[in-house]
């Protein structure tokens, strides 16, 4: 999947996962304020696993220079850093609505009616994510441009039935997973903190995974435990 995303990072504007993901984009959504940006958190209070990989990447330089975001799934939350690996602030996500780390096969090209409630997983994984259009020309940042996964602020034009606004600033994530796929965000976050560190030459996005075990996802976690236990 990483490799494939990195094939495509021409966008090639021709190719369906754009339009599939304008629909869903359209498809979902809120015009209501957006949460506050919680900003200089760091990453203290974060699970386990979240500080695993930030241990991982900042020991590693495993950004290659570039920003990154880590998400957890399962806590439904975002945390971006810099370059250099500062934190710089913590928001929720809403996600896709079915538990699972993989995307289905040919995902990105399919009708939204023809996508079931179980293909609706946010991938888990490293990817190397930039900004590219969509149809109608909107200007999104692709995760994994191959399934048609972007990040992006709480879409326009939806049904309030799906209250993301309300699923967003709920104290629990367990109502977070509303989304087909995608990764919202607070536009205000979005705007703000995101889009300036990621417009001119993207940046990595890590995806915990809530089913894998954290090693099948990020391999090179086991390099870094046994480095960690050899330094004692």
């Amino acid at each position: 999947m990483i490799n494939t995303l990195l094939a495509l990072a021409g966008f090639a504007l021709t190719d369906p996962a754009p339009a599939q993901h304008a629909k869903r984009v359209q498809a979902s959504g809120s015009t209501v304020p957006q949460p506050v940006v919680t900003e200089d958190e760091g990453v203290a209070g974060q699970s386990a696993a979240t500080m695993r990989v930030a241990d991982w990447i900042a020991a590693s330089a495993d950004n290659g220079a570039l920003p990154y975001l880590i998400i957890d799934k399962n806590a439904a939350s975002l945390l971006l850093f810099d370059a250099k690996g500062k934190a710089l602030a913590k928001v929720p996500v809403l996600i896709g609505v079915a538990v699972g780390d993989d995307a289905s096969p040919g995902i990105g090209s399919k009708n939204l009616a023809e996508i079931g409630p179980a293909e609706k997983t946010t991938p888990a994984g490293r990817f190397l994510a930039k900004y590219g259009l969509a149809a109608g020309r909107q200007k999104v940042l692709w995760v994994d441009y191959a399934t048609s996964v972007a990040l992006h602020p709480i879409p326009k034009g939806a049904s309030p039935k799906e209250r993301r606004r309300q699923r967003m600033l709920s104290p629990t994530p367990d109502d977070n997973r509303i989304t087909f796929g995608c990764i919202n965000v607070p536009m205000a976050f979005y705007n703000k903190s995101l889009r300036p560190l990621f417009q001119k030459k993207g940046g990595y996005v890590y995806i915990l995974p809530d089913t894998k075990p954290l090693e099948a996802v990020f391999p090179r976690l086991r390099v870094q435990a046994l480095l960690n236990g050899s330094s004692r």
